[in-house]
């Protein structure tokens, strides 16, 4: 009896997890830089995972959550003129198992007050969307 369930067992397959396509990290840096050079902020870290387990490594230390990186960004960035006008150039993406996918980039922020610098990305989906899961920026 017990072979006979596992068989059965055997038949069921976990649901195949979509690989992110770099295209899609793509629409979810161009629509970043669209939210923060219209200063909204909010619309910016909703492209972040919406839970505890996201993590931002910055200047200003470790962030967990959505609530603490948009603190984060207001504190650091209070005003148009510290915001500036964002781009990003993708450096290099590759997949990651389990449907998730890392990303190398560059960002420039240019403006009264400029910075440039460097970034890692580590992406997933969360309800069907591409979402930045853990962000690793350093720059000056």
């Amino acid at each position: 009896m017990l072979s006979l369930m596992l068989a059965g067992c055997s038949s069921l397959q976990a649901p195949a997890v979509e690989a992110i396509q770099r295209e899609e990290v793509i629409e979810v840096l161009t629509a970043q830089a669209e939210q923060w050079n219209a200063g909204n902020l909010e619309a910016f870290v909703a492209t972040y995972w919406d839970g505890p387990e996201l993590t931002f490594y910055g200047k200003s230390g470790l962030a967990r959550g959505r609530r603490d990186l948009l603190a984060t960004y207001r504190r650091n960035y209070p005003t148009a003129k510290e915001r500036g006008h964002l781009a990003f150039e993708v450096v290099d993406f590759r997949g990651l198992h389990g449907g998730n996918a890392l990303l190398l980039g560059e960002y420039r922020i240019d403006g009264e007050v400029p910075s440039h610098g460097v970034f890692t990305l580590v992406l997933t989906r969360q309800h069907g969307r591409v979402v930045i899961l853990h962000d690793h920026t350093t720059g000056t």
